[in-house]
């Protein structure tokens, strides 16, 4: 068994939808990246590829490589799955945290679980989504940015 931690934050911006664990979330904003800005799938990303001692997302999708720009994160994420694949590895759990002030995401953690189950191939309730506020505090707190860690224990 091996675990790895994952940690991302985009700050938002205006006319772009706001896409969390894999699915469109209603808001007046949404985050910037040269992905889809998906801070969540991001953080698992790294998770995973750090718990199978490989190199971080911005380093297997470069942002100066135009074949990533606007791609989907699930996408990334299914890509990093069959990349662990190929080292003899497998995802058995994700746990994961957002933090940010808005918008809840209650109504859609359902939804994002199940997205980012088909994208690593196993059931959804090996996949833990929870989230907090910043209580006010700093650029996430004033509503600036979203932040995410995730861990992933692959065997």
């Amino acid at each position: 068994m091996r675990v790895g931690i994952g940690y991302d934050i985009h700050r938002f911006v205006d006319e772009r939808p706001l896409m969390l664990g894999g699915i469109e979330i209603p808001h007046i904003k949404g985050l910037e990246g040269h992905s889809d800005g998906d801070a969540l799938i991001h953080a698992i990303c790294d998770a995973i590829l750090g718990a199978a001692g490989m190199d971080d997302i911005g380093h297997q999708f470069p942002v100066n490589d135009d074949a990533y720009a606007g791609i989907v994160s699930l996408e990334l994420l299914t890509k990093v799955s069959d990349m662990i694949k190929k080292k003899g590895f497998k995802v058995d759990y994700v746990d994961s945290v957002i933090i940010l002030e808005e918008p809840k995401i209650a109504p859609f953690k359902d939804s994002m679980r199940q997205e980012i189950a088909v994208s690593l191939d196993i059931d959804k309730d090996k996949i833990s989504i929870k989230a907090t506020t910043q209580e006010g505090i700093g650029a996430i707190g004033r509503g600036e940015a979203i932040a995410a860690y995730a861990i992933a224990c692959l065997v």
